[in-house]
């Protein structure tokens, strides 16, 4: 189906994507996914690129870009080839939004060239043990000290993206006891430099995908940060949390759409290509009506996601859009992905075919970001439920 989202410009950045990956990506990335993540050294590779920084404003080094477009593309082309740039969006899509929504004038010089060059790479921390997606029921505390001039960090986070690498890690903590009448307030973000006394990166979790994207459980013991690095207002936390949201989960349903897309192509070569009982596996009725069922729920999810792309770059987009999106989006990737490997027959079984890759990645995408019992819940506030 015609897509009208993008411009000449859009699709000659995507040319520039496409070689980057095919030469210096996918030849590697195999090593990537056994140590755990990218060379440090790729994220400054992503910076002179100028990847990092296509939304950083332009007196921070960036590019100051406003339209999400650009990094849409990116995830595109790095599904199509059966790729990750490793934490690389969560770095420029969910922590960057923060950064300059809450940072101060001061905070942004400090922090924003260097994230724009991948010298500072980042990660959030807001997930702890037993609380899940009940993100009031946080325990991890900072106490301002006595003098006012730093906070007392601790605590522990865990499914951390980017942790065990990142130099620099937004924590959402209490800084404030909860109220019985609101839960929810009390929380504040604090940014933490890895260098910091106290801090420690626990384990790494192995996953069953996203395997070339380190996430890991960090510790925090009596780490002291300074007051100049409360982002935003004490007691806010929350309400930043929730105001980001709709962008992180766009940001979900466009990657996995486009890993959905990655799917069909790679069933569909796969199909013309192989025989079985002396005919190519693309003859059989049963291989035309799944790839049929496959090619028409992926532009119904990829018309969703466009619109809800719209939406972001007019500053339109709802809560309950996002959520619909990210609904619908991981919902079907996982159907498509599903039936496209098996296509494969055993070979989509095998890790050397993209396909598998994809199988595992996408499975967290329901989960992370919000479940999709959780989206159904705010769809249904907004239906008056």
């Amino acid at each position: 189906m015609l897509r009208t989202v993008y411009s000449a410009e859009h699709e000659a950045f995507r040319a520039v994507i496409r070689e980057f990956v095919e030469k210096e990506v996918v030849p590697v990335h195999h090593e990537w996914e056994q140590t755990g993540h990218p060379p440090r050294e790729f994220y400054r590779t992503l910076g002179a690129l100028g990847v990092l920084g296509i939304e950083v404003p332009s007196e921070y080094g960036g590019a100051g870009e406003t339209s999400f477009k650009w990094q849409a593309v990116v995830m595109e082309e790095t599904a199509r080839a059966g790729v990750s740039f490793g934490t690389y969006s969560v770095h420029a899509n969910l922590i960057l939004p923060y950064l300059k929504a809450y940072a101060s004038d001061e905070q942004k010089r400090r922090w924003l060239p260097g994230f724009a060059t991948g010298e500072i790479m980042t990660a959030i921390a807001m997930t702890e043990p037993g609380t899940g997606s009940d993100l009031a029921g946080m325990r991890t505390t900072a106490k301002l000290s006595a003098d006012g001039t730093h906070y007392v960090l601790n605590g522990a986070k865990t499914f951390i993206t980017g942790g065990a690498l990142a130099d620099l890690v937004l924590v959402v903590a209490r800084t404030a006891a909860p109220d019985l009448a609101d839960r929810r307030g009390g929380l504040s973000i604090l940014a933490v430099e890895a260098a910091s006394e106290g801090f420690s990166v626990g384990r790494k979790l192995e996953k069953i995908g996203m395997k070339a994207s380190d996430t890991a459980e960090l510790s925090f013991v009596d780490v002291k940060v300074p007051g100049e690095n409360l982002l935003g207002k004490e007691g806010r936390g929350f309400s930043y949390l929730g105001h980001n949201l709709p962008h992180e989960r766009l940001t979900i349903a466009i990657q996995q759409t486009a890993n959905a897309a990655a799917a069909l192509r790679f069933a569909t070569r796969y199909a013309l290509e192989r025989e079985v009982f002396g005919k190519p596996l693309s003859s059989f009725q049963n291989t035309k009506f799944v790839l049929a069922e496959c090619a028409t729920e992926l532009a119904a999810a990829q018309a969703l996601c466009d619109q809800a792309l719209e939406l972001h770059d007019r500053r339109e987009l709802s809560v309950a859009d996002a959520a619909r999106a990210k609904l619908f989006c991981t919902e079907a990737a996982g159907r498509i992905i599903d039936k496209c490997l098996q296509l494969h027959g055993g070979y989509g079984y095998v890790l050397e075919y993209p396909i598998a890759r994809l199988y595992a990645d996408t499975r967290v995408s329901r989960i992370f970001g919000g479940t999709s019992e959780v989206m159904k819940t705010i769809i249904a506030k907004d239906l008056g439920l």
